[in-house]
């Protein structure tokens, strides 16, 4: 689940630029996603600023709402997934563990900065539709920009890996102007402390059908996989990794996104497809 203000996957906010009718709040979007042997749901409505509200402590973009409750993110979904119209009903309760203050800039120029607030947290799920609950372990983070994201980067790849330990975090990243750039952090679950991961080994991944390469890093050479591919579109693929972090073997939630893929026309015409825009 990402809330997007400013959509930097939106069609429509890039059209909007050309213009100068560039509103950042003009174009957002809850993506709600459910995997599992049922099937896949995916939700990506865009809205324009009549259908955003928002403070610090709450956001609200369309019928769906996220807000602080004590220590805890609450997010009620109301969504209706693409291509085929069916519905994302209910409650996300998320408590971070230990909140993190270690932003990351992610490019020379400083127009491009994440920040891992919770690397380590847990989970309630509880939706109307489909009928499902599940708790486990959960992250939550925050991605900003001054620029849109193919005007800085090429390419890169993510992925984060949780034990009982805390959490791994691997951001390799190809800019436009300077050398590939590469974040590996361990976080730890009682305190946050970050520490740098000794993960020297590159290793190429399978590609996608529409031929997106995936690379990882790892402890030890060709010890990386992929089990299951969750996404497979012509810019963006998201799967679950095994690969070895330090001593142990852990399975990985993986992420690579091709920007110069992304800024392609024939790519950009097949968007809204994904992503419907609504006023409100």
């Amino acid at each position: 689940m990402i809330a997007f203000i400013g959509s930097v996957f939106s069609p429509y906010y890039a059209w909007a630029r050309r213009t100068g009718n560039d509103d950042p709040e003009n174009f957002c979007a809850l993506n709600a996603v459910l995997y599992g042997d049922a099937g896949k749901r995916w939700a990506m409505t865009e809205r324009g600023r009549p259908g955003l509200d928002r403070s610090r402590d709450h956001l609200d973009i369309g019928r769906s709402a996220m807000r602080w409750e004590g220590h805890s993110l609450v997010v009620d979904i109301n969504e209706v997934t693409v291509p085929f119209p069916r519905r994302i009903v209910g409650q996300v309760r998320l408590t971070p563990g230990p909140i993190t203050n270690h932003a990351v800039v992610l490019d020379a120029r400083g127009q491009h900065v994440w920040w891992p607030i919770a690397p380590c947290a847990r989970v309630e799920v509880d939706l109307e539709k489909p009928e499902l609950s599940w708790s486990g372990d959960a992250y939550l983070d925050h991605n900003a920009g001054d620029e849109p994201l193919e005007r800085g980067f090429r390419n890169w790849h993510w992925s984060r890996a949780t034990d009982d330990g805390g959490t791994t975090i691997l951001y390799d990243l190809v800019p436009r102007e300077t050398p590939a750039e590469g974040v590996a952090l361990r976080f730890d679950r009682a305190t946050g402390e970050s520490s740098t991961v000794d993960a020297p080994h590159s290793v190429e991944l399978p590609r996608t059908l529409w031929q997106i390469d995936r690379r990882t890093r790892t402890a030890l050479p060709g010890a990386a996989g992929v089990e299951k591919t969750l996404e497979d579109t012509p810019f963006y693929a998201r799967s679950l990794i095994r690969t070895r972090l330090g001593p142990q073997e852990v399975t990985a939630v993986h992420e690579t996104l091709s920007l110069d893929r992304f800024a392609n026309p024939w790519v950009q015409a097949m968007l809204p497809f994904r992503m419907p825009r609504r006023r409100r």
